[in-house]
């Protein structure tokens, strides 16, 4: 691989990590909340609403069955809207986090629901509130499942980067089409695949260290 082939190379990493960190950011701020909602308005939660829970759950859902090719597709005059373009990598960012956001609310959810009904039932009846039992219990206790989504969920906006990079979004996806596909050059095809594979065996370990780590508290 040539010096300046190499030099897009790292160009391009970083542009994959700053739209998977940036999107994977805001998919937990935005996520976790939604999840959270979910479950304590679910039948039986700590602020039952059944109508809340309903509509929100069809919202998600709504956009979790859009394809992702479709979806970045269709926000295009939003990420116009937002960015001032509908090309590069700040403009992938916002399809990416909207495209990850109810998927993380799902999988935040999952750990939430698993938290123990005891627990909760002890601090109500210790006189505490709805906040109290998120603050003091729902998270805490749902902690390394929260994290081990969210790193399931860095991995994979890795790969929706690497689609992205399909309409000019730069990063690892863009690099392998523009250099790999289309002037078919084997080399960069297979450093990329390589690269992304190196990047995501490493998201999956941290993540994978993070949650023994707090499994052991």
């Amino acid at each position: 691989m040539t010096p300046i082939m190499l030099e897009l190379l790292i160009r391009s990493l970083w542009e994959t990590i700053l739209m998977t960190v940036a999107s994977g950011v805001i998919s937990l701020v935005a996520g976790l909340p939604l999840g959270l909602a979910l479950v304590v308005t679910a039948r039986g939660g700590i602020a039952e609403n059944l109508w809340i829970n309903r509509v929100l759950g069809a919202v998600i859902n709504g956009f979790r069955s859009v394809p992702f090719i479709i979806l970045l597709v269709a926000l295009i005059p939003l990420t116009r809207l937002i960015v001032g373009t509908a090309l590069g990598t700040w403009a992938a960012i916002v399809p990416l986090a909207i495209a990850a956001t109810p998927y993380y609310a799902r999988i935040a959810e999952v750990s939430l629901r698993e938290v123990d009904r005891g627990l909760i039932d002890a601090v109500r009846a210790m006189g505490g509130n709805r906040w109290t039992i998120i603050r003091e219990v729902l998270v805490p206790e749902a902690l390394p499942g929260i994290v081990a989504g969210f790193t399931v969920t860095l991995v994979t906006l890795i790969g929706a980067s690497a689609m992205a990079g399909a309409i000019g979004a730069g990063g690892l996806g863009d690099l392998a089409i523009r250099y790999g596909y289309q002037r078919f050059e084997t080399s960069v095809m297979i450093a990329v695949v390589a690269v992304l594979i190196i990047l995501v065996c490493g998201i999956q370990w941290f993540g994978d260290r993070l949650v023994a780590r707090l499994d052991r508290r």
